[in-house]
């Protein structure tokens, strides 16, 4: 089940990248932004509960989805394109096994812990 739900976050990661060539966005502008989404790391510098809250903020699906819907509802296509880097970058770190975090440590996501135990 794990390689499938891996697989799947691949192929959502393929689907955003394409959606950006689709919109007329250069190839390399997906590249060049895709992970500005983990500014929300900075939080970790306040503590580990401000961390996973902005943490999850930017890596939340259900918000780059609202964050696109914006954008392609008032015709915006920066904020139709930012939806869609949350979406791919997300889907980048979910494919690489790291998921939302707990407020006790980085670690601790919901796809389970990082590294080593």
């Amino acid at each position: 089940m794990k390689t499938q739900l891996r697989l799947e976050e691949l192929i959502q990661f393929v689907f955003a990248y394409l959606l950006t060539l689709r919109l007329g966005h250069d190839w390399w502008m997906f590249w060049a932004v895709i992970l500005l989404p983990d500014i929300g790391m900075l939080g970790y510098l306040i503590n580990t509960k401000m961390g996973a809250f902005f943490y999850n903020l930017f890596h939340h699906k259900g918000v780059a989805l609202v964050v696109a819907a914006i954008g392609f509802y008032t015709l915006s296509d920066w904020t139709l394109f930012t939806g869609i880097i949350l979406f791919g970058h997300s889907s980048m770190d979910r494919f690489m096994g790291y998921g939302l975090k707990y407020p006790d440590s980085f670690k601790h996501t919901h796809l389970g812990y990082i590294g080593k135990e």
